[in-house]
């Protein structure tokens, strides 16, 4: 049986034998992080070098508070922050757009950037208000700028936070230098699945609630998954391959007939949406699997859902244009010869539905 192509790391990227590695170690580490005997002293201070290597690796100065995930980075972020109001974009994640039922929804561009005089529109007036964008768009790719829109933020006495799942350890030193609370997750940069963080430039921004992390999450706290988590960010990502290969496969693509979502954006290299005209996702996506593919339309969250992508929905897109897009997106184990063979595929997949619709 031949291998399977995997080109789904948005959704979650497989982990690294460093990762796996170090996962067992903290498994022999039995000790509650928490006791206060020799035992638990020890895990402690494996897990308090695990937080330093995690925020080394990012590149972050500040706190770093361990959750389960970003989801429960972000969800802590919305529900803890000292705001009185919260906007968000039309094109975030899912996750966030249920946290940020009742917020403000701030539109974009067709390009899928959000428009800066409707933010600036926005917090005119308004009280302390916390504003949440992506990094990298998860179904398209599509980056925001982290720096222009930090210092409308700011500017009107705001706090930033930046939906960062999908950025890799130093990919952007403006979320760095500007962001106020920044949401990561292990699973997507090779460690393990349950772990993630909320970076926070001043513990003072967000409410605490008592129990471990500082007091500002209860629960014995995942000390394999740290460390699972600090040993797969220590491990580089080639952004500059990554970024050859999506040129390469896009190239492809629109020689054959297709066409790239947010093509004139600026765009994380490890993520790619394409369009087939004439075609389904969900008929791309038997098509690809079938032949021991995998790709997704959209974020996992939604993948599922027969609703139609409301991050081209609010970049403009309209039926059925906006129901033939799949997303692509590489790793660390992504070769030149995995694109190549995909390209071959989606150039026969379109060929065969024009002959039939011809």
């Amino acid at each position: 049986m031949a291998a399977r192509l995997y080109l789904d790391h948005a959704a979650t990227t497989p982990m690294l034998p460093q990762a796996v590695a170090a996962v067992m170690e903290g498994m022999a580490r039995w000790a509650n992080p928490s006791s206060p005997h020799g035992d638990g002293r020890a895990a402690r201070a494996a897990l308090e070098d695990a937080r330093r290597r995690i925020a080394a690796s990012y590149g972050w100065a500040h706190e770093l508070l361990l959750t389960s995930g970003a989801s429960e980075s972000l969800a802590m972020a919305f529900g803890r922050s000292v705001v009185e109001r919260r906007l968000v974009t039309a094109v975030e994640h899912d996750a966030v757009l249920r946290l940020g039922e009742g917020a403000q929804v701030l539109p974009v561009t067709a390009g899928g950037i959000v428009r800066l005089d409707a933010l600036a529109a926005a917090l005119e007036g308004a009280g302390r208000t916390l504003v949440c964008v992506q990094w990298a768009n998860s179904e398209t790719g599509v980056r925001q700028p982290i720096a222009a829109i930090a210092a409308t933020v700011h500017g009107a006495g705001g706090l930033l936070l930046v939906d960062a799942a999908q950025m890799p350890a130093h990919a952007d030193a403006e979320v760095l230098r500007h962001a106020d609370l920044v949401a990561i997750s292990a699973h997507k940069r090779g460690g393990p699945p349950g772990i993630g963080a909320l970076l926070v430039r001043d513990l003072g921004s967000l409410m605490p609630t008592g129990g471990q992390e500082k007091g500002y999450r209860a629960g014995t706290e995942n000390l394999p998954g740290a460390l699972g988590y600090a040993a797969a960010v220590t491990v580089p990502e080639d952004l500059v391959e990554m970024a050859r290969l999506r040129v390469r496969l896009e190239a492809a693509i629109l020689e054959a007939g297709g066409a790239v979502v947010g093509a004139e954006s600026p765009r994380s290299p490890l993520i790619g949406a394409y369009r087939m005209p004439g075609v389904s996702s969900a008929a791309q996506l038997i098509r690809f699997d079938l032949a021991g593919v995998a790709v997704s339309a959209g974020s996992a969250c939604s993948s599922g859902s027969m609703r139609p992508s409301h991050v081209l929905t609010a970049m403009g897109w309209a039926e059925p244009a906006l129901r033939e897009v799949v997303r692509v997106s590489f790793g660390r184990g992504t070769t030149e010869a995995d694109v190549d063979s995909f390209a071959e595929l989606w150039r026969a997949t379109f060929a065969d539905a024009k002959a039939r619709a011809a």
